[in-house]
């Protein structure tokens, strides 16, 4: 048995536990550890059902599925904190799921990959493609910052519209990249849609069961939703008995949380010498949660009377930038081995101690 599958089936124990905890008050510290470590085996079977979906319909479809559950997890805890009015930790959890993304889970792939294989090979140019995607993304989040910064003045409102401006060209470019990735350019991409489909089922000659994970995707969307509900509610009060800041809490606990199934699949699929499918999981999941799930949860925050704009904190706009630069740097020239990836790691710690003992 895989570790995912020990890992998706040992953690469900935590759910009835995180639920008597809540119920029985057991405090709000434990509330919070079980029902977080409840959220993980949640999104990897969540992120398994869209895999076996993906493989039933085909690769077109499978691949859009992917793209638009991929981050499931973490925008459905970001829909609750925001529906919560916990906006600044809603904000740190994007800007922290793309350094995760891009540091930690490339990182542990190429460095757990190159240990196994000395060195590693993928396609250049879907990591270009993402990388310039990824620019885009960076300067879209320094932007409406910069304008705060650099001006005598902003009206909230200003700052709204222009968030809300960015974010629908945002969704826009992410729909550009879909039409790329799935229609125009689709070959590139071929080899990692191949290796999914065999990924995902033990038997290759066996189709899997269409209503089954289809039932599996629903109801794991909705217990991840359950169980954020409860995360949220004591996410405030229990980092802050901790002494943790929520920036540090947005930027560093929840994509550990929510990107569990990203990061385990991601190193698995590189330990097999796959780099293409584990660098355009990593690279994918951050460019999905750039251009899609942070313009969609400042639209949402307006249409719910929580408004969110894109105005971040200095200091996450620069650590962004130094990940996707770092990143960008070490995926273009298509290869990859053990040192490289712990010099992501090595960049994705000293951001996390940099974050840990930022005032804010």
């Amino acid at each position: 048995m895989s570790i995912k599958k020990i890992i998706s089936l040992g953690l469900l124990i935590f759910i009835p536990i995180s639920i008597a905890a809540e119920n029985l008050e057991w405090g709000t510290l434990t509330v919070f550890i079980t029902s977080g470590i409840a959220i993980i085996p949640l999104a990897i079977w969540l992120s398994t059902a869209t895999e076996e979906v993906a493989v039933v319909t085909g690769s077109s479809i499978g691949a859009l599925l992917n793209a638009v559950f991929g981050n499931a997890t973490e925008l459905i805890i970001a829909l609750v904190a925001l529906k919560a009015g916990l906006v600044d930790i809603v904000k740190a959890s994007i800007t922290g799921t793309i350094i995760s993304n891009l540091l930690l889970a490339m990182g542990l792939s190429m460095l757990l990959g190159g240990l196994r294989y000395k060195e590693q090979e993928f396609k250049s140019v879907v990591a270009r493609v993402n990388g310039s995607s990824m620019t885009l993304a960076v300067i879209a989040i320094i932007l409406p910052t910069t304008v705060i910064y650099t001006s005598n003045g902003v009206a909230p409102e200003a700052i709204r519209n222009l968030s809300s401006t960015v974010a629908v060209v945002l969704i826009v470019v992410y729909a550009l990249t879909l039409v790329f990735s799935l229609k125009t350019h689709s070959y590139l991409y071929e080899v990692g849609l191949a290796d999914l489909e065999l990924h995902s089922v033990d038997e290759p000659t066996h189709k899997p069961n269409l209503w089954l994970w289809t039932g599996v995707l629903v109801a794991s969307t909705v217990a991840v939703a359950f169980e954020s509900e409860i995360f949220v509610g004591v996410v405030e009060s229990a980092t802050k008995g901790l002494g943790l800041t929520p920036l540090f809490t947005g930027v560093i606990l929840l994509p550990l949380i929510g990107g569990a199934a990203e990061y385990v699949t991601a190193v698995s699929v590189a330990i097999k010498n796959n780099m293409d499918l584990s660098v355009s999981v990593a690279m994918g999941s951050s460019l999905l949660v750039a251009l899609f799930m942070a313009p969609v949860l400042v639209l949402v925050g307006i249409a719910i009377g929580q408004p969110m704009d894109l105005d971040f904190n200095p200091f996450e706009v620069v650590a962004v930038t130094v990940a996707v630069v770092v990143a960008n740097l070490i995926s273009l020239d298509g290869r990859s081995n053990w040192l490289e990836g712990a010099l992501l790691l090595a960049t994705y710690v000293v951001l996390g101690a940099a974050f840990y003992f930022h005032p804010a």
